[in-house]
Order: C-alpha cells, then structure tokens, then sequence
C-alpha cells in the first residue's frame, strides 16, 4: 500500500514510525513533514490544507490511505472533499467528515451534543457579541474560578481560566468586542471549573465498533511543578496509574459508548480517531473537551506501547470491519520528554543546529519543529524534538528518558524534568 500522512510535528514523526514497520506499507509519504520523518518516508512540500495538491499528489502518487494528522483539515472537510470527487471518493481516509469533526471544531457544538446524550461534562453557557451584556451579567452570578472557551479552533489558544469576576468580564468582552481571537471567539462558551485530574482517553472507531488505545496524561505547564505559562505540551506518560480498571469501565459506559452511539442517532459519519480530554474528579470521569485527532505529545507515549500493525488498524476503520482487527498494547510505560526553543510559548528561537541526537541510545526520538539545512538538522519550531522512553516500570522510564534529553543540544533547550513525577 502507498500511505500519505498529514501533517509535521511529533505525532505525524510517531505515526510515520510506527506505519514504516508495518509488512503492509509499500512507499511512505509525509506532506509536509519534517526532519526526523525523512528517515521513515519521502517528505512532500505541501501544507495538510492545500486540498487541491493533496489530490494532485494522491492520484499522481496512486495513494492508498491518507491519515490526516491535524485538527485543521478535518474541520475544513478534506475528508468530505475526497467523498465529493468520482476520482478520490475510492481512496481510504482516517479522519473525520466535517459534520463529525465539529465536536473538536465547535465547542458549543460538543457540549450541546454531550448534554443531549447525558455525557458528564461540566455545566455551560454559550454566548456572543449580541448577548455580550448577559454574559457579563451571568458571570456575576457564577462561583470562580470559571472557563472561558473560544467556540472554535484558536491553535490551542483559546481557553482561559478567570479567578474572578472582574478578570473574567475583562476576557470575555475582549473575545467578544476585540476578537482577541478571532473568528474562533465569536461565539463563547462559559462553563464550570472542573477540579481533578486530567487524562487524555483516545479511541478508533469505524462508526460502529471502536477500539480503546492506551491513554496517558500530559503536561501542559512551561514549568516544573506545573508552573508558568501554557504550552501545547511538555511532556506525556502512558499508562496512567490513576486510570485502573474500573475507572476505565466508567469512561467506556458513561463516556466513549454514549458517543459513539450518539454519533449515529445524528446520523454523523465518524472514522478516524476520537481523542477525550477527562478530568477525574473525585474517581468519576467528566469530558473536558472531545479533539477529532491524536493528542500532542500524547502519540509520542501512546504509539510506542501499540504491539499490532498499527496499518490493519487504520485499515479497519476505512473498512468499516475495525472489529475483526487486533490491538495488543504493550504492559510497559512510556514516558515522554518535549525539548523546546527558548523563549516558548512566546516568541521562540529557530533555525538553530541541533547536535547529540545520535548520543541518545534508549530512548526514541520524535522530531516535531525540526528542519533541514543541507547538511545539519535546525530547529524550526517551539516544540522541537519528543524523547521517549519505553520501560517496564514508570521510574526507569522518566529517568531514561530525561537523562536521553540531556544528551540533545540546541541554542535555547529547555525541558522538563519531571514529567511523570506526580504520579509516579
């Protein structure tokens, strides 16, 4: 098979890993790509978005299966943009239509649907530029801290936690009034302050079945102890230890079987990955938010522990028989350490030679903001390089992947050093 992955950050560099091993991959192509997926694949010059190049590159390449990485595309309907044309409609896509990836691409969209099927997810409200002077008003009527949320995608940007009253009128009406962020913030969904901890619960469904993936936890913070400004992610560990058994059981029952089925009571068509953002609050799951792709850098943990061929997987869902497909997943721990530029999430530094990452010998590395420049490997992003470490046991797998970390330079590096830590 001739296999195109989306996208070019640490996902697409695990997914690009893990589809080259596979004895049903014949040429694998990565659109656009980056310095680390050269090793598993050709890279191809064309943004995930640029729809008609896709199509050109597809027929002209005799494409088999497309993977769509990002949220991006699947919200501005490439799957259904396929489905339009008599000469793509035959070509496997894993992702979403539009219709489905709305519950990543509208929040108020997600938390309707979920309230509607009786999903436990934190009470809400929405509102917009017109109905600005009853959000100021509801919010003086609500217990802080409270979550503001951009209806639509803002590259993960676009939630703020207000501590008071004050500060929240002052964000909403600069969402609102000022579009702080853009088009994403006309609409604003003002909801409650879940306490807990976080969890990612990822899920491969073909519409009717699904398959649970490993889930892990991830950290968003700059700094250690969970401090400082957030980031799109420092750091991911999977399993979870908090995740046991019957946890799980409530997350399938309460959550990922109410989707699915929800899903097609609607009538949406749905194949590709479901990604369910939980916070555990007092031992019950509640959905934060539902994305309509794999998390990062939570692939970088999640892949590595998948033992089965991960393009029978993909190949299950395109086919609609996913059920008949087999998932063994790995009893060992993942944990992952995210190299950064420096100055991030702010305005970070790039374009610098990056050297030692053949020091690292037990870890592996996922490139995520790396580039080349003829001979040597630049940075090009905030999130530079994922290190990950697959162990028996959660504490020789943070150790190993921190200490393989520390083996990478850059001008700038900056990681974490205790990712993992709090539940360990």
């Amino acid at each position: 098979m001739n296999i195109l992955i989306l996208g070019s950050g640490g996902r697409e560099s695990a997914f690009a890993w893990k589809i080259a091993q596979s004895k049903h991959c014949s040429n694998l192509f990565i659109a656009p790509g980056n310095a680390g997926t050269r090793a598993y694949g050709k890279n191809i010059p064309i943004e995930p978005t640029d729809f008609e190049s896709i199509a050109k590159f597809v027929l002209g390449n005799k494409i088999d299966l497309v993977l769509v990485g990002p949220e991006e595309p699947l919200v501005n309907g490439i799957h259904d943009f396929f489905l339009q044309r008599d000469d793509l409609k035959q070509i496997a896509i894993v992702g979403p239509q539009k219709e489905g990836a709305q519950l990543e691409g509208s929040k108020e969209f997600s938390k309707q649907f979920m309230m509607k099927y009786g999903i436990p997810t934190a009470t809400f409200k929405s509102f917009t530029k017109q109905s600005l002077l009853d959000g100021l008003k509801y919010l003086e009527a609500q217990q802080f801290p409270i979550v503001l949320k951009a209806d639509g995608l803002a590259a993960g940007k676009g939630v703020l936690i207000c501590e008071n009253v004050l500060d929240a009128q002052t964000e909403l009406k600069a969402m609102l009034e000022d579009s702080k962020f853009g088009l994403a913030g006309n609409t604003v969904v003002i909801e409650q302050f879940l306490s807990g901890i976080e969890l990612s619960v990822f899920v491969l469904t073909d519409g009717k079945s699904y398959k649970i993936l490993p889930e892990a936890k991830d950290y968003k913070r700059i700094g250690v102890g969970d401090t400082g400004l957030n980031t799109g992610g420092m750091g991911s560990v999977s399993p979870v230890p908090f995740a046991d058994e019957a946890f799980m059981t409530k997350v399938e029952d309460r959550i990922i079987i109410p989707t699915i089925d929800g899903l097609r009571k609607e009538g949406i068509p749905y194949q590709g990955f479901l990604f369910v953002g939980l916070m555990n609050v007092a031992g019950d799951p509640y959905v934060i938010e539902y994305n309509v792709r794999m998390g990062d850098p939570e692939t970088e943990s999640v892949i590595p522990r998948i033992e089965s061929d991960f393009v029978e997987l993909l190949m299950g869902v395109a086919d609609g028989n996913l059920e008949e497909q087999e998932l063994i997943i790995s009893p060992k721990t993942a944990t992952t350490v995210m190299l950064v530029a420096g100055g991030y999430p702010g305005n970070y530094l790039k374009g610098h030679p990056i050297s030692g990452i053949e020091n690292v010998r037990h870890s592996l590395i996922f490139h995520a903001g790396t580039e080349m420049n003829n001979t040597f490997v630049k940075t090009s992003g905030g999130r530079v390089l994922a290190v990950t470490s697959l162990k028996d046991n959660l504490f020789d797998s943070i150790q190993t992947a921190v200490a393989d970390a520390g083996r990478i330079y850059y001008n700038g590096r900056y990681f974490r050093t205790d990712v993992g830590v709090d539940v360990l």
